[in-house]
């Protein structure tokens, strides 16, 4: 019988099964060498097409509950690549951010990397995000602004630490701006108001959230102040 994968996702290690054969064509792709490859290009690489590239192969392969897809999560942390991947989100290559914005989403899945990711990705994320006082502003597209509002409600769900350190950074105004302010799109929105339902969706943080002056209101979701710029498109919300 072959070897399980453990049933708790948030195992500190997983090994990847022994093969009996040597791996060949699609199989090549996610074979521990590759993932180190990959990592190795992220830490490495100057180059945003390589690093675009080797983040979305990462977010591809982490991706679902295949059973390589959750080996490959827990190698990624194994061989330091969170952080690396984590780095990415400051870079001047917008594509690269929302690559690497993805790749976390995905590795996010496993609970030890939830809770990585929560305390080291999370200020980055908020970074990325518009409005705040950061000089100088951020303004990056509506499907990157809702890629990374995605990855910041999939770190918080049911991991109260990356909310408060969403709190700590910021992050609330963030969210409340592009929920009131009117000018960003239906889908940012809608994004925004996930991540602060999630948020208030924590007893333990309601009192203090109050007292910094907050609202429940201010947590949900106020579609009526979306831009309506977007003229007749309509846009897959099914991730949202």
């Amino acid at each position: 019988e072959g070897k399980k994968v453990p049933e708790d996702p948030g195992a500190d290690t997983v090994d990847f099964p022994k093969r009996t054969t040597p791996a060949k064509g699609y199989e090549l792709l996610f074979q521990p060498e590759v993932v180190r490859i990959y990592i190795s290009l992220l830490k490495e690489s100057k180059t945003p097409a390589i690093l675009e590239a080797s983040a979305g192969a990462i977010q591809n392969l982490c991706a679902g509950s295949w059973t390589y897809g959750r080996y490959i999560r827990s190698a990624l942390r194994q061989e330091k690549g969170l952080s690396a991947i984590a780095d990415l989100l400051t870079h001047d290559s917008e594509r690269v951010v929302k690559a690497a914005s993805g790749a976390l989403r995905n590795l996010a899945v496993d609970l030890r990397n939830k809770e990585l990711i929560g305390k080291h990705a999370i200020p980055n994320l908020v970074k990325n995000l518009p409005g705040g006082q950061q000089t100088p502003a951020k303004n990056l597209s509506e499907d990157t602004v809702v890629s990374i509002l995605n990855t910041i409600n999939e770190v918080i769900v049911d991991n109260l630490e990356a909310a408060k350190k969403l709190r700590e950074t910021q992050g609330i105004e963030k969210l409340v701006l592009i929920n009131k302010s009117g000018n960003r799109s239906e889908r940012e929105v809608r994004a925004a108001a996930l991540v602060l339902q999630t948020v208030w969706g924590y007893k333990e943080l309601r009192k203090p959230l109050e007292k910094e002056g907050w609202k429940k209101s201010d947590f949900q979701v106020n579609l009526s102040n979306a831009s309506r710029t977007q003229g007749g498109n309509s846009f897959d919300d099914s991730t949202l």
